[in-house]
C-alpha cells in the first residue's frame, strides 16, 4: 500500500513541530527485556478478512444526520456506497455492518480480502478523483478530513451525491464514535450497536492480563527510505495507543514527543527503546532489520543491539477500526512471544 499522501503530511507536521529532541526518558536498567533473545518478530493479525456482524442488515431509510463538519446530511439510497479515508477504517466499518455488498469503490488503504477487488478511486496514493468517483455512481459517500481535496467532496455535494463526514481522530477511544456514526448514516443502527459491542470485547480480551513491574519500551519508527522520510511517533501518533494497549510504554511518548517528529540518532538513543515497531512496508523500504540497523542510532539502543524489531501490517496497525482487538492481539503476541533460548 502506498502511502505518499500521510508521508507528506507527517512530514509537513514533523516539520512544523521541530525535530526529535524532547526530554530525555528516564534511565534504563539494563537486561529487563525478558524477551531480548527473540529477535525480529511480525505481528500477523488473525483477522485477515472483515466478519459481518449483521450479514443481512436491512437500512431504516432515509437517515438525517449531522456530518463532523456540521452539515444536515439527508441519506435515502444505500445501494451503492464509498467509505474513503487514510487509514481504511471507514470500509473496514461499512463492510463489518454487513453492508459490504453494497460499497462499490474502494481508497488504497482497504485492501483487506473482501474489497480488495473494488475499483480504486484514489491517485497518487490518497488524492481523490472526482471523476472515478461520480464515474460509479455511488447514492452515498462517507469520508473524513484525512483524506482529499476538500474541492472534490465540495464538487461530489454539488452533483447531489450525499456526503457523511466522520470525524477523523484516529484512538481506540473514538472507534464506538465512528462506527455509531457510520452505522447511523446508514440506516443500520442497531447493527453499530452489535459492532461496537463486539469490538470493545475483543479489545479487552486482547490486552494482556497483567503488566510487568517494569514495562518494555516501544518505539514506533515511521519509515519510507525510498523517500527519505524517518519519523518517531510520540503522544497523539496513534501508536501510543497501540503500544499502551499492550501494557507496554511509548518511548516517543516518554520523550515528550508530540504526533511525529523527525528521527535523530540523540533522540532514539536516549528513548533507548527494547523493541523497535515499523510498518512492514517501512522496513522494506529499509532494507529489513539490517538496513533498519545502519539507521543512525539504532545499533546503539537495546532493541538495535537484540534486533529486536516487530513489523505489523500497514492496514493494521493504525488503522482503529472493527479489526483493531484482532491487531492488538497480534502486536502482543509477537511483543511478548516464547522462543528457544
Amino acid at each position: 500500500m502506498t502511502l505518499i499522501r500521510w508521508s507528506a503530511a507527517l512530514v509537513a507536521a514533523a516539520l512544523l513541530a521541530g525535530g526529535c529532541g524532547g526530554r530525555a526518558a528516564e534511565p534504563r536498567t539494563a537486561g529487563n527485556d525478558p524477551y531480548a533473545h527473540c529477535g525480529p518478530s511480525s505481528a500477523t493479525s488473525t483477522a485477515e478478512d472483515v466478519e459481518p456482524v449483521a450479514p443481512d442488515a436491512d437500512p431504516v431509510l432515509p437517515a438525517t444526520v449531522r456530518s463532523a463538519d456540521g452539515t444536515s446530511v439527508t441519506v435515502e439510497d444505500t445501494s451503492r456506497i464509498l467509505a474513503l479515508n487514510l487509514y481504511g477504517s471507514l470500509a473496514e466499518i461499512v463492510f463489518s455492518l454487513g453492508l459490504g455488498d453494497r460499497v462499490v469503490g474502494r481508497d488504497a488503504s482497504t485492501t483487506f480480502p473482501a474489497a480488495a477487488a473494488k475499483p480504486l478511486v484514489t491517485t497518487q496514493g490518497h488524492d481523490l478523483s472526482a471523476e472515478a468517483i461520480l464515474g460509479l455512481d455511488p447514492t452515498v459517500v462517507l469520508a473524513d478530513s484525512s483524506i482529499g481535496p476538500a474541492e472534490v467532496l465540495t464538487q461530489l455535494r454539488q452533483s447531489g451525491v450525499p456526503v457523511v463526514m466522520v470525524d477523523a481522530e484516529q484512538t481506540l477511544e473514538r472507534i464506538d464514535d465512528h462506527i455509531t456514526a457510520v452505522a447511523e448514516a446508514l440506516g443500520v443502527p442497531e447493527a453499530g450497536r452489535k459492532l461496537n459491542e463486539r469490538v470493545a470485547a475483543q479489545i479487552d480480551a486482547a490486552r494482556p492480563k497483567g503488566t510487568a513491574a517494569a514495562p518494555l519500551r516501544i518505539a514506533f519508527l515511521y519509515l519510507r527510505g525510498t523517500a527519505g522520510v524517518y519519523l518517531m511517533g510520540g503522544r497523539g501518533a496513534g501508536s501510543d495507543a497501540m503500544i499502551e494497549a499492550i501494557g507496554a510504554e511509548d518511548a516517543g511518548s516518554a520523550l515528550g514527543l508530540k504526533g511525529f517528529r523527525p528521527l535523530t540518532s540523540e533522540g532514539l538513543i536516549n528513548a533507548a527503546p527494547d523493541v523497535i515497531l515499523v510498518l512492514s512496508s517501512g522496513l522494506e523500504s529499509v532494507g529489513g532489520v539490517d538496513g533498519l540497523l545502519r539507521l543512525p542510532g539504532v545499533a546503539q539502543t537495546p532493541a538495535g543491539q537484540n534486533r529486536r524489531v516487530v513489523d505489523a501490517g500497514d492496514g493494521s496497525l493504525l488503522t482503529f477500526g472493527a479489526r483493531t482487538g484482532s491487531t492488538i492481539e497480534a502486536l502482543a503476541g509477537a511483543v511478548y512471544r516464547t522462543c528457544a533460548s
